[in-house]
């Protein structure tokens, strides 16, 4: 279940139901969670965005927090198919996509197959490129792991990774919701989305080609950026490079000031 505090709103979508919260007034902008999350990472945003002026959409995708759960195999295309639908379903044409980790891939992959729904791209602590056949293995383990172990043993597992190893005790509230998010995330629909990320497309050549503003955001201390932060930035046509200090892969939470204010300097440069 999503711990959001805002309104839950539903909305059947190909052959499944979203959850979303929708804030704001304004041009809108839709925030996608990552792996293991839920639209409650983003409640913070949704406050401050929609106070500046922004209609702020923030799903569920597929299989997480209150949304249906698919079992089996989700590929990034039918999460990015989702959001695309849902566009549809509310009736907006263009939207500003922000993507984080898992999301990040689903929003290059909008950006691939629809760049007309997408007025201004942001990136979030994610890797464009596809993964070889040892990552495919990895991620297809990962899957096996959490079936065999239960959500509360990946949450534990890797909370030091989704959060900086140092925030998981200097901000231990933090810690906690990220924790609970994981802990509580749907097996089936974490072991779904978990394979089909094995099998995702590389977006180098979608980056290469964008040439709406795009906005990329990596924590300094992230875990599992590697350099990709500043690849994609320097990919990216019109793409800009914000660094969050004192934050790993999770900055809006780690450090929302410093996060929030760097959102709201690019998107205030769109209007």
């Amino acid at each position: 279940m999503s711990r959001s505090t805002f309104t839950t709103h539903t909305a059947h979508v190909n052959d499944t139901e979203l959850a979303y919260t929708d804030e704001g007034r304004g041009e809108s902008v839709v925030l996608l969670h990552g792996h293991a999350y839920d639209r409650s990472m983003w409640d913070g945003q949704v406050t401050t965005l929609a106070e500046q002026g922004w209609r702020v959409i923030a799903p569920d995708l597929r299989g997480f927090g209150e949304s249906r759960v698919t079992e089996g195999i989700v590929y990034t295309e039918e999460f990015a198919a989702d959001i695309v639908a849902l566009l549809d379903e509310l009736g907006l044409e263009t939207v500003i996509l922000l993507g984080f980790s898992m999301s990040g891939q689903v929003a290059m992959q909008i950006a691939a197959s629809c760049p007309e729904r997408v007025s201004a791209l942001i990136i979030n602590d994610t890797v464009p490129t596809s993964e070889d056949a040892a990552g495919r293995r990895r991620r297809h383990v990962a899957a096996d792991g959490i079936v065999r172990d239960g959500m509360e043993t990946y949450a534990q597992n890797v909370l030091s990774k989704m959060i900086a190893e140092e925030n998981v005790e200097r901000l231990p509230e933090v810690a906690e919701r990220v924790r609970e998010m994981i802990r509580t995330a749907p097996l089936e629909g974490s072991t779904a989305a978990m394979r089909g990320r094995a099998e995702r497309n590389d977006f180098t050549e979608t980056l290469r080609a964008w040439e709406k503003p795009a906005l990329v955001i990596v924590g300094d201390s992230d875990a599992f950026d590697n350099g990709a932060g500043l690849a994609m930035s320097e990919l990216l046509r019109h793409g800009e490079l914000v660094v969050v200090p004192a934050s790993g892969h999770t900055p809006n939470m780690e450090n929302p000031s410093e996060y929030d204010a760097a959102l709201g300097a690019f998107l205030s440069r769109l209007v």
